[in-house]
């Protein structure tokens, strides 16, 4: 039995397959990510944990909800390059990656905009996040939905068993397709190096631009 105190558990609520019912599971979702809370989600990737980017005490839930370490920032997800390039300096080498493989499981990091600071960005190739970042109406703080150090989430059974509590609402629909995390290639250091490998390799990556090593 659950204790008084107990974390509340999250709202679980299906992804349909038509626009008018999607409606209210985006609106659950996105005031849920106004009022400061998260939100699991599926990707094209894993399933991933999101919060707004403008409230910092949310950011800080995901890092103590995932048990992720301080130093490592969180990726924004994005609608597009053109959303991209309001929060991070663009380069000619980023479009072209941009233009090659978004939507998809490509992560990009690239010096923020403000500051001297690096952001990570990447595109979804996935119905749910893009509808939610449309509602929003801003890009998603994200990171995948497990603890860390443990394997990533695939469907929202798995999210559960990691994750049971901590987030306001978890979007079920069905397994993510691809399965794999992103491949996160650090534009900001000359040449571009791979940070993680993942759903794109090395060889494509290559094609349009020289890596290190």
């Amino acid at each position: 039995m659950s204790g008084r105190n107990s974390p509340p558990a999250p709202r679980i609520l299906a992804w349909p397959g038509d626009a008018v019912s999607q409606a209210p599971v985006l609106a659950a979702a996105v005031e849920a990510l106004r009022a400061g809370d998260l939100v699991v989600l599926p990707t094209d990737t894993v399933y991933g944990l999101a919060a707004h980017p403008d409230f910092p005490d949310a950011i800080a839930r995901v890092y103590a909800v995932k048990e992720r370490p301080a130093e490592k920032a969180l990726p924004l997800l994005v609608s597009g390059a053109e959303q991209a390039a309001s929060v991070v300096q663009v380069s000619p080498a980023a479009e072209r990656l941009m233009a090659r493989f978004w939507p998809g499981g490509l992560t990009l990091v690239l010096p923020a905009l403000a500051g001297d600071a690096t952001l990570a960005v990447r595109m979804p190739d996935h119905p749910v996040p893009l509808a939610l970042i449309a509602a929003l109406g801003a890009p998603l703080a994200t990171t995948s939905a497990n603890r860390s150090g443990q394997p990533s989430c695939t469907t929202a059974a798995q999210v559960l068993a990691q994750l049971p509590t901590g987030y306001a609402v978890l979007v079920d629909a069905g397994p993510s397709p691809g399965g794999q995390d992103s491949t996160v290639l650090d534009l900001a250091s000359d040449p571009p190096r791979v940070l993680r490998a993942g759903a794109v390799s090395a060889d494509a990556l290559a094609t349009v631009v020289r890596l290190s090593g």
